[in-house]
């Protein structure tokens, strides 16, 4: 008689996501910003959520950040419960917001080391883990300038170095490439690219642009 085998285990998604909606109440009545998202993402995969202006892109990544709670649905964010376990699911994901959030007046040094601070590394090792970054976003001899000097890819790929200082597991971009010129679009395609083939990072990637998704 054969002896049954155990099928190996499969690895968790990096998301799990069932029924997710988000729903205002207005004196006017309910407006339904998102209607029941289901979808899976393995880990170590790129998404490309693709939609018009006002589809509700931005209000399912916000609720998958732990930014907006859904009023509908379930999600699981790489390996936590969206709703119980926040704290947990926010120590593990990045998140770069459409309209960024870098300060003109400081420099690319100390932005990604304020922000590594801001994550309680310590200062030896913010200085580090800036380093590490500028190597491999290309923003080494970017170091010394202030962020008002940059371009907007330049500023871009600044961006998306401090999503990815505390090492998430899955990063969260908000229409990353919107208001860069085609070669700096490329620029940002072939780092989400580089972010996933050479650290495993799951990416979250929402567009209006079809090539883009494509």
């Amino acid at each position: 008689m054969d002896t049954p085998t155990t099928p190996a285990h499969s690895p968790e998604p990096a998301l799990d996501v069932r029924g997710l909606s988000l729903t205002y109440t207005l004196r006017t009545g309910p407006v339904h910003a998102v209607r029941g998202i289901d979808l899976t993402v393995p880990r170590g995969e790129i998404l490309g959520f693709l939609g018009p202006n006002g589809a509700g892109k931005t209000s399912t990544l916000r609720m998958l950040t732990t930014l907006l709670r859904p009023t509908g649905g379930t999600a699981r964010v790489a390996g936590h419960d969206l709703l119980t376990q926040p704290a947990a699911v926010r120590s593990r994901i990045g998140y770069v917001a459409q309209a960024g959030g870098l300060d003109p007046s400081c420099g690319v040094r100390e932005e990604l080391v304020t922000q590594a601070r801001l994550h309680r590394m310590p200062a030896s090792e913010a200085r580090r883990r800036a380093d590490e970054l500028a190597g491999d976003l290309g923003l080494t001899d970017l170091m010394g300038r202030p962020v008002a000097a940059l371009s907007g890819g330049q500023r871009r790929r600044l961006e998306i170095a401090l999503g990815l200082v505390h090492r998430p597991q899955v990063l969260f971009l908000d229409e990353p490439t919107t208001g860069l010129d085609p070669a700096g679009r490329a620029d940002v395609w072939e780092l989400v690219r580089r972010i996933r083939r050479d650290h495993g990072t799951t990416v979250f990637l929402t567009t209006h642009y079809l090539d883009e998704a494509d």
